[in-house]
This record gives C-alpha cells, sequence and structure tokens, in this order.
C-alpha cells in the first residue's frame, strides 16, 4: 500500500511539474507573438554610460534591428560600451524559434508591476546561454526584466519600461547591467593607474557592475532595412 501511495504522489508531482512547464511554454510564446510583429525597425535616442574604468559622456545613439538577430548601435562620437552578447534590444533572440524549455519560478514584482518568473533553459548545443530568467508581465505579455548567463560572455541583466511602443514591445527604456569582470576593453581602451595602484584598483573594478541606459525617442518600425546596414 505505502508503495502505491508513494508512486502515485510522484505521478501527481510530475503531472503538477509538466502542467506548468507547459503553461509557461504558452505564456513565452504569447510573448513572442507579440515580439514576432516588429521585422526591423530603426530607433533613435540617448546612452549614458556608466562603467568603472570608462568616463563618457552622454551620447546620441541609433539602433537597427532586422530579424532573426541583425542588430547595429551607432553612437555620435565616443565609446559604445555594451556586454558582447547582450546587446540585442529585442528580447526575440531569447524565445527565437522553440529551441528552449521554459519552468515556472514562481511570481515577483518589477517596478511595482506583478510578474511570472520563468527560466529558459536552451535545448540547442550551439546556444551560447546557459540559462535565462525573464520575468513577464502576464497581463500584457511584456518581458520587463532579464538576466541571462552565457559560456562566453559572463553574465547580464536587462531591464525594460515600455511607453508609447509597448504594443509592439519595443521599449522606451533599457538598462543593461553586468559584471565589469567579464566585459572584454576595446581597442585603444587601457586602465591608467600608477603601478602600486594598478592591482588593488583592478580587484576593485572587478567587483563592480557596469551600467548602461538607453533612452529611445522614437522608432520607425517594419519600414524595410537593407542588410547593407549590418556591414
Amino acid at each position: 500500500m505505502m508503495k502505491k501511495i508513494i508512486t502515485f504522489l510522484f505521478a501527481l508531482f510530475v503531472l503538477q511539474s509538466v502542467g506548468l512547464c507547459q503553461d509557461m511554454t504558452a505564456l513565452v510564446n504569447k510573448v513572442k507573438a507579440k515580439l514576432d510583429k516588429v521585422n526591423d525597425y530603426v530607433a533613435e535616442g540617448s546612452m549614458k554610460t556608466d562603467v568603472a574604468f570608462i568616463k563618457a559622456p552622454v551620447g546620441r545613439v541609433k539602433v537597427y534591428f532586422k530579424k532573426p538577430n541583425r542588430f547595429k548601435l551607432k553612437r555620435d562620437g565616443g565609446i559604445s560600451i555594451l556586454p558582447k552578447g547582450g546587446v540585442t534590444v529585442n528580447m526575440s533572440t531569447l524565445v527565437e524559434g522553440n529551441q528552449f524549455t521554459a519552468f515556472a519560478a514562481g511570481d515577483a514584482v518589477v517596478n511595482g508591476t506583478k510578474v511570472k518568473v520563468v527560466k529558459l533553459l536552451p535545448t540547442s548545443d550551439n546556444s551560447d546561454v546557459v540559462l535565462s530568467t525573464l520575468y513577464i508581465d502576464e497581463t500584457n505579455h511584456l518581458i520587463l526584466k532579464a538576466a541571462t548567463t552565457t559560456k562566453e560572455n559572463g553574465s547580464f541583466e536587462i531591464e525594460m519600461t515600455y511607453g508609447k511602443f509597448m504594443a509592439y514591445s519595443l521599449p522606451d527604456k533599457v538598462i543593461f547591467s553586468f559584471n565589469t569582470k567579464d566585459y572584454k576593453m576595446p581597442k585603444g581602451v587601457a586602465l591608467e593607474f600608477d603601478d602600486e595602484e594598478k592591482q588593488s584598483e583592478a580587484e576593485k573594478i572587478k567587483r563592480k557592475k557596469g551600467r548602461v541606459q538607453i533612452n529611445y525617442s522614437n522608432y520607425t518600425i517594419n519600414k524595410g532595412l537593407d542588410d547593407s546596414v549590418f556591414k
């Protein structure tokens, strides 16, 4: 009898887990369907960089995106500091195709909005992403926050605030946060410390987070972009 009870409880647990997984997959697919409305866009805005080892003023930026994952950011003067692998503002790259398994991970609140927390495990061996955690506004089918761990490019978080372009899942504001120890500095940029200070300052930098904020003022959506834009 006890064996039968244990077997029944185990089967019930498995069914509940599968049910939760299916429910989250359906939610992610609704998010994906909304993201899929955008074939391409050109966005204009401003970018503010807060990285320990680089002082960069606020600069104007222009961002180009084309399905499935073509992305280009141009800044007027200065250095563009963005973590490799986290530059694609459109979240469609995380939910592209059906090459993931979605698991429920509870509820949370992001900037006053209740969200569903969903863990995404890629099923492709070729994916650089190890794990993504999405914080989804279930009512509007929007990703408000994403935390991603990769094989080659460290970990980073993206927070998004939406406004007049929320129908296309395009944010008015994006904040990238990443560990500076995982960041590879662009060519021509070097840390400028005295020899006796270099080691201690480098250790301090490793413990800090980098932060890049982009505020978008306008989007031009689905007007067609030639591939030559991304060369």
